[in-house]
């Protein structure tokens, strides 16, 4: 009898069409905000709150990423790059013109915004495999510019140092301070995606994601919205680039190349493709996996092996669990955790009875 829809009853337009229209859905939300804003930054020790601010930054990235792969169908495997484009652009600004962080955010995001859209161009013409080589191209020709022009990457090291941002005369230097200001960017970065992709533009996007050919023909512009869904994504992996570099106190080429955008493609496969709160538990599940295999190798790992072995081991084991979770999630549960999810779900909406 849990999650109910039977006997709540709406009497306006907007009632139907709020984000969470059950009472259990609210009070659910209502829990985990003050679980997510009291419970966890009061409660737990710098390390964890610092890895909690990793899943933050993921999951913004991993649900502009969505936005563009999972809703518009449009392969990308230049996310990393988009990502660089935005913490350059920020640390840059921050630097030479001591910009505040309100502006080096906006504008990393519509810097990576125009040049996702560029990238974007050939997905007129091209799409599958042969749009993800031209994301890819896009993304090996960033990562050479930054590495090559000294004006964006600041010399030979191409590493930016970039002070943390401040709210008037505080600086946010603990990680329970970097902890509520990258909490803030993740709400907006979800409640922003869950009303985009029940517009009009998020519509449009799943039409041409499910059939491009007949969204043309009933009228949807598919070059303007493919545009537009590569402006979006590359958007979110702006921000997602800047609150990585204001995370870490520097700007390097090598926070953002390829591994970086494979990693992001994990999370929403795994976490499911089409998904807001996909993007979520992929995030959550690929961030914490490393760290989850490392503490399990270093505390069982010396029954079996040799020290050494499994320091060997760590980094290898990790690729292997990439590669092994994206292949299963593929065959056995292609909608990924947020179909595990959804079944749970369904299964106590009728609860006690089974049908």
């Amino acid at each position: 009898m849990i999650h109910r829809e039977s006997g709540v009853f709406k009497t306006s337009y907007e009632a139907d069409m709020a984000l969470y229209p059950l009472p259990i859905a609210r009070w659910t939300m209502a829990v985990l905000g003050a679980i997510f804003f009291l419970l966890i930054p009061l409660t737990l020790h710098e390390y964890y709150l610092s890895v909690a601010n990793l899943v933050w930054i993921a999951v913004i990235g991993a649900i502009g990423l969505n936005i563009l792969v999972g809703y518009t169908g449009q392969v990308s495997i230049g996310h990393g790059a988009f990502m660089s484009v935005g913490a350059y652009t920020a640390a840059n600004l921050a630097i030479r013109l001591g910009a505040p962080w309100p502006v080096t955010l906006l504008a990393g995001g519509l810097m990576a915004a125009l040049v996702g859209a560029v990238v974007g161009i050939p997905s007129l013409r091209i799409k599958g495999l042969y749009l993800a080589i031209a994301t890819l191209a896009g993304q090996l020709i960033i990562e050479w510019t930054i590495n090559h022009v000294t004006f964006i990457s600041g010399g030979v090291q191409a590493s930016i140092e970039v002070p943390r941002p401040r709210l008037g005369s505080m600086v946010l230097s603990t990680q329970r301070d970097m902890y509520y200001f990258l909490l803030v960017f993740v709400v907006l970065a979800i409640v922003g995606a869950l009303n985009l992709v029940r517009s009009r533009v998020g519509r449009a996007f799943i039409a041409i994601r499910d059939q491009d050919i007949a969204a043309e023909i009933i009228g949807i512009n598919i070059f303007r919205y493919k545009l537009l869904a590569f402006a979006i994504s590359s958007f979110y992996a702006g921000v997602t680039g800047v609150l990585y570099t204001y995370f870490l106190g520097i700007a390097n080429y090598e926070q953002f190349q390829i591994n970086v955008s494979i990693d992001y493609l994990a999370m929403i496969i795994i976490g499911g493709l089409g998904s807001v709160l996909g993007s979520v538990l992929g995030a959550i599940f690929v961030t914490l996996l490393p760290i989850v295999i490392r503490l399990a190798m270093e505390a069982f790992g010396g029954v079996f092996l040799a020290p050494q072995t499994v320091l060997n081991l760590i980094p290898n084991l990790r690729l292997m669990m990439f590669g092994a979770l994206i292949i299963f999630f593929l065959v056995v549960e292609p909608e990924g955790l947020n179909r595990l999810w959804r079944n749970i779900r369904n299964y106590f909406r009728i609860w006690p009875f089974a049908y």
